[in-house]
């Protein structure tokens, strides 16, 4: 005889996962762990009342959403909520298998023993696991008007497909992005090596950070290349003596091999997994499709659905070329593409050094990584046939070049500025007059036929662009 589920064994897990409704604390490994940054531009959003919205939590695999979480039921437990109105539910737990997130929340409340109608924080994690998450969350925000809902989820191209789709009005989406430089710092208690350097950027006096201890900052600037983008990880020494056991098979096994294939009926894993390990052992390359079809031995039709589902699931980052004046190129031939996370590649291959053939690639990689954070920002590169610049940013109303910055892990171009031959042409025939340059440790200005050169650490510049990304999130 098969045996079902009781209603007793649901109602007892239930209990199981929410703890405060006994002791009034979440787990201790949970309260350990310190607060992302991001949690200041998350929490504000929960405690909105005045907007019935539901908050859709996504983001890639292991960069802290569970744990984000609890710390919200910590902070609301501390803003005097009664922990037994705090409802936590794992759904990819196979007890829940068939079980509605209506009823889901109609048995939560019933395990809790209080009969309150409204006032209730209902979380659901993992919510992909739920066929129709969408419809069900709607009919959730529509029907209980004085009750906030959360939800998170890993297969965040979906989760952003189906939220757009299905929940226009009545979801926020808040995308966690694996760690920036700045949050590795302060999760590792290093703000004391941080001080600000003002700067005169784009005419006017911009803050921009650098380090009384460069050599640590870039120390640490190498290890968050190699294992950064994941809290858990660089709190880890286990996990960095291998982090081709836990990043490759918990992250990105299951995005390429579960994920992806389930949400877009990929068929052939095999071409998904060749064509994602030949861009990140390549990432800041430039590519074409038939030199990336190529290399990877995947179809040129079957590349460009690829990478957008690679991009989908924040795995990737395409980045478009522009020319010496600063146009867009008619047909996009040619493409940067950058790992959104560079510890993925060493993940996926071996960690680096800080003088591995590879350095420069992974230093730009991780340039480009804190820029990503901005969803309202889009990067380009300059091509032409005699020179390049690596990152340009253009106006929003002119789509003119508006500054440019080219990177570098080399303190030869402090001392021998004529070599920057692509740099100064560009920034010539566009009206630039401070570039930024980034070195291993020289900074400062450097001043070469009528243009000054902003000489820049790498590492510091990384800080200063994920501490100034937050800023202006918590701005806007």
């Amino acid at each position: 005889m098969i045996r079902e589920i009781s209603k007793k064994q649901v109602l007892d897990r239930i209990r199981f996962e929410n703890p405060w409704w006994v002791n009034g604390e979440i787990e201790e490994d949970f309260d350990s762990m310190p607060r992302r940054l991001y949690f200041d531009l998350f929490k504000p959003l929960v405690y909105e009342r005045d907007i019935r919205r539901a908050v859709v939590l996504m983001g890639p695999r292991r960069v802290g959403k569970t744990v984000m979480l609890h710390h919200l039921i910590k902070d609301l437990i501390d803003s005097s909520i009664d922990p037994k109105k705090i409802i936590f539910i794992t759904i990819e737990n196979p007890i829940y298998n068939n079980i509605g997130l209506e009823q889901l929340f109609e048995l939560a409340k019933e395990a809790s023993g209080l009969e309150d109608k409204s006032g209730w924080f209902v979380i659901f994690d993992e919510i992909q696991y739920c066929r129709d998450w969408e419809v069900h969350l709607k009919t959730l925000v529509d029907s209980y008007r004085k009750d906030k809902f959360i939800v998170s989820g890993s297969a965040a191209a979906a989760l952003k497909f189906a939220s757009t789709e299905s929940g226009a009005g009545r979801f926020t989406d808040f995308l966690l992005p694996p760690l920036t430089f700045n949050e590795y710092i302060s999760l590792k208690g290093l703000d004391r090596i941080i001080k600000p350097l003002g700067v005169i950027w784009n005419d006017q006096q911009t803050d921009f950070y650098t380090s009384t201890h460069l050599d640590e900052l870039n120390k640490h600037f190498i290890d968050y290349i190699n294992f950064g983008g994941y809290p858990e990880v660089i709190f880890s020494q286990k996990m960095q003596a291998n982090p081709g056991r836990y990043i490759r098979q918990d992250i990105v096994d299951k995005v390429l091999l579960r994920d992806l294939p389930s949400l877009y009926g990929i068929s052939d894993t095999r071409e998904l997994n060749s064509l994602f390990t030949t861009i990140a052992y390549n990432s800041g390359a430039e590519f074409s499709l038939e030199t990336l079809s190529r290399q990877s031995q995947v179809p040129k039709n079957t590349l460009k659905k690829y990478i957008e589902y690679l991009e989908a699931a924040y795995l990737i980052k395409q980045v478009r070329r522009i020319d010496q004046s600063g146009k867009r190129f008619k047909r996009d031939n040619f493409f940067k593409i950058y790992l959104t996370n560079p510890s993925l590649r060493s993940a996926l291959f071996s960690p680096i050094t800080s003088d591995d053939e590879m350095i420069g690639n992974m230093v730009e990689t991780a340039v480009f990584a804190q820029w990503m954070h901005r969803d309202w920002f889009t990067p380009w590169y300059a091509r032409w046939p005699q020179g390049e610049v690596d990152m340009v940013g253009l106006s929003d109303s002119t789509l003119k070049p508006i500054w440019a910055l080219e990177i570098k892990w080399s303190n030869r171009y402090f001392e021998k500025p004529s070599e920057l031959k692509s740099l100064h042409k560009f920034c010539t025939e566009n009206n630039l007059d401070r570039p930024i340059v980034t070195s291993i440790n020289k900074e400062g200005i450097v001043k070469y036929k009528e243009k000054s050169f902003q000489f820049m650490p790498a590492s510091a510049y990384a800080y200063t662009v994920g501490k100034r990304t937050l800023e202006q999130k918590k701005v806007k």
